[in-house]
Order: structure tokens, then C-alpha cells, then sequence
């Protein structure tokens, strides 16, 4: 949840002190525009042209409240081997499995759509952290959505921005007011709207057709499209802190951001879903580590509190009303009972010694039988699917070859494996091509994720081949353990299986002079044009002697001097390959020009030099 300085500094004539530092601390920091880039307490308004910043609107978030916590001080926890949890997913520098994923996928869409940006996964880490706790700790379904809506506090005015509904409550349920929605927490307004398309700056990164900000891959990309915004290159200090800040005006804010990123970068590793840590302290004093629907209502309560998650309505410190998520601490105990001034030797409350005791000492031993503290380790059938995972098999059905642009005759599959052979169902592989190539998945991806189906088996979105030939490997891994397979990947250079002239005059020239018509072919593959297909030409000095000749017909370089073999050729889209013009020197005769192909289709093209006939 994002942060609302104005809440934290609303109270006395603090305000001004505090919103002063801020300005003072964002200016020292070096941000583009800093004498303009203020909190939103302050009433400043930025001069950065950042979303966030133009006309007045809202941030991402609406500056709602933000998670506080900062990491450790210490390095990264090591990353638990294969079959084993990190402290039960309480490791700070473990982020469950589904999260981390959609993180990096939205890095590498962006690495294709905004190479300039620099987007590193590990800012959407950061930010994923200081919003929701990376979505409650992973609490979300196989395809990426929040198992329960995330809300953020009514943006009603009251210790935090005002912000009239915008979406008819499609995206918040509330029709009044905007809150901010799901693991990124965007407020509906920026989500449905503006964006470089004008749809909002609401993606679908999935590929279900909807723009779902409680689904954290979708939420993930439209909060990388966000920090791109503008042109910013994150590698540089200055716009990635304006970067954060445009997402949320509150410097602490940023500083917070900042830290989990730098944290994130020593170091981190996947965590099984819904096993991650969430953090308690927020921004706006409140505690959200509770469930419900994070908006600060307790669960199945239908009345929002303003923003005060987690806080009860009564004097807690008074002995309020107990309307607080939290147990009161044993530290502030309330009112002790007076002693029965009739009887003192009554202990207080009225009870008498001689009384039997409401709480017999033998229900203690009752109670180990009824609630073993075994029983969650030893029962597999309410684990999930993914822990019985033995094995990923290569079930692709044929090798993986495809010629350069091609398509693949068959698609990267594999199939979940038990202990016992059996297949798997209902579990999520992530395939990630390794190794240099431009191969891709549709929309240029390098990453995609997909569940098994009845048989075990998840078979990759099709892949396309690029122009780079040789091999590389598609990597299947289940998420959420550290079981994987690698499949090998060979894309092959394009080919051509034969090659005609366009033409069929004959090509004579006299000694000293250039041949008048330049020589042109078309190259063919199974009957269809052969594009891009490279080629070779050379004067050969026989029909059995494939050396190039050392006189006749020639090319020319750019000095002018002779060439008699040229490489590097390539047929255009419709295959079709025109050779630079020819000249001749003073020999005559019958001269052969040999043209070929990458997969084995040549030409031989006859070349008349004769004499001038005599006058």
C-alpha cells in the first residue's frame, strides 16, 4: 500500500516543519527538477513530467499507505536447496514463486517494448514489497490473481487524498470514492486511464484479455509501463528516485523503495507461494499484516474505517471498545479489581478461596490428543500439487528444429512426474529460453508460465525462430520448487532447394565493356520464394574446376578493382537475388558464373566475351 505524507504530517504546525525537510532532503538528492518535486503534504507542485506530476492529478497510488519496514541490516539469506523452505518463507530475501515470476516478466517485456528504460525486476520487487508485501506473501491463484481483492483505504479526504470515484466501483466496489486496488496498488483512475493508449496504464500481461490490477503479472507490467513513462533511463540516479516518486510523492517513500531495491540486488530466491512474510508497520500507523481485504476492514465486515486499518474506533490505550485487529499488548494490562472490602481474604473479582476451581488443572492433559502438532507436517493431500512433483520429462514428441524466421514443427513440452511415474495436473512450469538467440514466444517474450493439464503435461506458447542460427536450450522449471529439464533448441539457416533466372536473354559483351543486362535469380523452398536466404557468386574457371577464374568477367569493388567471387548475398522477400553489374577484360570466350545457396541449390549462368565483329 502506498504512502499519504499529508497523514503523517498533518497534525500542528509540524506540517510545515517536516514538509519543509522533505523538500530540502528531494533537492539534496539530486532528482531531475528537485526545486519543484515535493511531497504531497507540502502543496508544491513538480516540475517533472512524469504520470503523477502533470495537471494536478493523482500519483499511481493515490499516495495511500505504504508498508514501512525496512530489511535487514544483514546480507540475504542463502537460498534453500532443492525440497527444502527458507524458514518457513519467513526469509526476508525470499519472494513467492508466482510474484517473482510475473517480476521478471515484466522486466523482459519491457527489456523488448522499452529497451532505453532499464527496468531492473528488482525495482517491481521493491515496490511489490512496500505495497502489499508481495501480494500478502504470495496469496494468489495459478494464474497470478490475488486470492482475495487487496484494497487500499477509502480516498475520501480523511487523513488522506480526496479522490471521487472514477470507475463506478469496477475496480474498488466502491462507487463513491476511489481506493487504491491490488498488489501494486493503482487507484482506479490511473489504471483506466491516460497511458500511453489511452486505455490507462493497465496491461495484460497473461493473455486472458483483461487488464486485472488484482492479478499480479498484469499489475506487475503496468507498473513497469509506469516507471518507463517519459523516457527514463533507470540507470541513472536522478530519474529512477523521480521514477519513484511519481509513483508515490512521499520521500520516505522512496527512500523505503530504494532500500528493498538495493536489498534485492545483493541477493534473493524463490519461496513457495502463499509462504512469504507480510509486514505489519504502515504509514499511516496502522497494521496490516491481518487478512480480509486489506483495506483495514476486519474480515467479513462490510464497513470501511477511513483508512484506519487495523486501528480500533474506541481508546485502546484507554481500554476502548476492542474493535482492533490487533490483541492488546500484555504490557498495558486494564483496571485491576479492588479487594471485597466485606472479606479481604477474597482474591479480587469476587472470587472465594473455598470456591472449587472454574478451570480443572486435568483438562490440560485432555488436550494434546485433540490438536497433535504433528499433524500439518504429515499431511500431503492438503499440500499442494507442486510438492509432489518428482521430476519434469521431455514430452515434446520430436527434436526442436526450425529454420531461421521459421516456425517450430513442434512445441516445447513437459510433463509433471510424481515419485511414481504418475502425471501431475494443475501445476505451474515457467519455460525461459537460455543461451544467445532471438528466438522468442509471441509479443517477443523470452518468458512464459503455464499450467499442466490432466495428463501432466504444459506445453509452451509456440516459438518463433530469429535469424540467429545454432542451438540454445528452452528451460522448463516448476514454480515454487527446484525441480527442472532442459530441452535443446536448433534453428537452422534459411534455405533454398532451387534457383532459376528471371530472364533468359543471352548474356554476351564485347572485351573492355560491361555486360548490358545484370544478372538476376529467384530462389525457391519447396516450391514457395525463399527469402533471406544467404548466397554466394563466382566466376569459376571450369564446370569441373569451381576456383575462381583469374581472367574474364568480373565485379568490381569500390576501388574499382576486380572481384570474381562475392559472399554475403541474400534474397529479398520474394526471394529474388540481382547481381551487381558485370564487366569484362580483354579475354574472349565462354566464361561461367556460379551462384549458390545455403542448402545446396546452384546456378551456373553462361558469359559470352567476343570480339567486335570486323568492319
Amino acid at each position: 500500500m502506498a504512502a499519504y505524507l499529508g497523514r503523517r504530517l498533518c497534525k500542528g504546525a509540524a506540517t510545515t516543519a517536516v514538509a519543509a525537510l522533505a523538500v530540502a532532503a528531494l533537492s539534496a538528492s539530486g532528482a531531475p527538477g528537485a526545486q519543484g518535486v515535493t511531497d504531497s503534504a507540502s502543496g508544491l507542485q513538480s516540475a517533472d513530467n512524469a504520470p503523477g506530476f502533470q495537471g494536478g492529478d493523482p500519483s499511481a497510488t493515490g499516495d495511500s499507505p505504504y508498508y514501512t519496514e525496512l530489511p535487514p541490516l544483514k546480507s540475504p539469506a542463502v537460498p534453500p536447496t532443492a525440497g527444502e523452505t527458507a524458514n518457513g518463507g519467513r526469509s526476508e530475501s525470499g519472494i513467492p514463486a508466482t510474484v517473482l515470476d510475473a517480476y521478471k516478466r515484466a522486466e523482459s517485456s519491457l527489456r523488448s517494448s522499452q529497451p532505453q528504460c532499464n527496468l531492473p525486476w528488482e525495482l517491481l520487487a521493491a515496490i511489490g514489497k512496500v505495497e502489499s508485501g508481495h501480494a500478502r506473501g504470495g496469496q494468489v491463484d495459478g494464474n497470478g490473481t490475488t486470492t482475495s481483492p487487496i484494497l487500499g483505504p477509502v480516498l475520501d479526504g480523511n487523513g488522506f487524498a480526496n479522490i471521487s470515484d472514477t470507475d463506478n466501483g469496477a475496480f474498488d466496489g466502491d462507487s463513491t470514492y476511489d481506493r487504491a486496488v491490488g498488489p501494486m496498488q493503482f487507484i482506479p483512475s490511473t489504471w483506466g486511464q491516460g497511458g500511453p493508449d489511452g486505455q490507462g496504464w493497465g496491461a495484460d500481461a497473461n493473455g486472458d484479455g483483461k487488464r486485472d490490477p488484482n492479478n499480479i503479472y498484469d499489475a506487475a507490467l503496468a507498473a513497469g509501463r509506469y516507471l518507463c513513462a517519459g523516457g527514463r533511463d533507470l540507470t541513472k540516479a536522478p530519474q529512477l528516485r523521480a521514477a519513484i516518486l511519481s509513483y508515490n510523492r512521499s520521500t520516505e517513500y522512496a527512500n523505503t523503495v530504494l532500500s528493498w531495491l538495493e536489498y534485492y540486488r545483493e541477493g534473493t530466491h524463490e519461496i513457495p507461494d502463499g509462504s512469504g512474510s507480510v509486514p505489519r508497520d504502515r504509514s499511516d500507523g496502522g497494521s496490516g499484516g491481518g487478512g480480509g481485504d486489506g483495506s483495514g476492514n476486519r474480515p467479513g465486515s462490510s464497513t470501511p474505517r477511513s483508512g484506519d486499518d487495523d486501528k480500533g474506533n474506541g481508546d485502546d490505550k484507554n481500554g476502548g471498545n476492542g474493535d482492533n485487529d490487533k490483541p492488546r499488548s500484555p504490557s498495558k494490562p486494564g483496571p485491576t479489581p479492588s479487594p471485597d472490602p466485606d472479606d479481604p481474604t477474597k482474591p479480587p473479582g469476587g472470587a472465594d478461596p473455598s470456591d472449587p476451581p472454574t478451570t480443572p488443572p486435568t483438562t490440560p492433559p485432555t488436550t494434546p490428543p485433540t490438536t497433535p502438532p504433528t499433524t500439518p507436517p504429515t499431511s500431503p493431500p492438503t499440500s499442494t500439487p507442486t510438492d509432489s512433483v518428482k521430476r519434469l520429462a521431455n514430452a515434446s514428441g520430436g527434436r526442436l528444429t526450425a529454420t531461421a524466421g521459421g516456425t517450430f514443427a513442434h512445441a516445447a513440452k513437459v510433463r509433471a512426474q510424481n515419485k511414481s511415474g504418475d502425471p501431475v495436473g494443475k501445476v505451474r512450469v515457467r519455460f525461459s529460453l537460455v543461451g544467445d538467440t532471438d528466438a522468442t514466444f509471441p509479443g517477443g517474450e523470452r518468458v512464459a508460465t503455464v499450467l499442466t493439464d490432466r495428463a501432466g503435461i504444459a506445453t509452451a506458447p509456440a516459438l518463433v525462430a530469429g535469424e540467429k542460427v545454432g542451438r540454445f536450450l528452452v528451460r522448463a522449471a516448476l514454480v515454487g520448487r527446484a525441480v527442472q529439464t532442459d530441452l535443446p533448441v536448433t534453428v537452422t539457416a534459411r534455405q533454398a532447394d532451387a534457383l532459376v533466372r528471371t530472364g533468359d536473354k543471352e548474356l554476351i559483351c564485347v572485351p573492355g565493356a560491361q555486360f548490358a543486362d545484370a544478372v538476376e535469380v529467384k530462389a525457391t523452398y519447396k516450391g514457395a520464394a525463399a527469402a533471406r536466404v544467404a548466397a554466394s557468386a563466382t566466376l569459376v574457371t571450369s564446370a569441373e574446376d569451381a576456383t575462381p577464374n583469374d581472367k574474364g568477367p568480373h565485379f568490381k569493388d569500390a576501388a574499382g578493382k576486380p572481384v570474381r567471387t562475392l559472399t554475403g548475398l541474400v534474397t529479398d522477400k520474394d526471394g529474388l537475388l540481382r547481381l551487381p553489374q558485370l564487366h569484362a577484360d580483354e579475354a574472349v570466350g565462354t566464361f561461367l558464373l556460379r551462384i549458390a545457396t545455403a542448402g545446396g541449390a546452384t546456378l551456373t549462368v553462361e558469359l559470352k566475351v567476343e570480339a567486335p565483329p570486323a568492319t
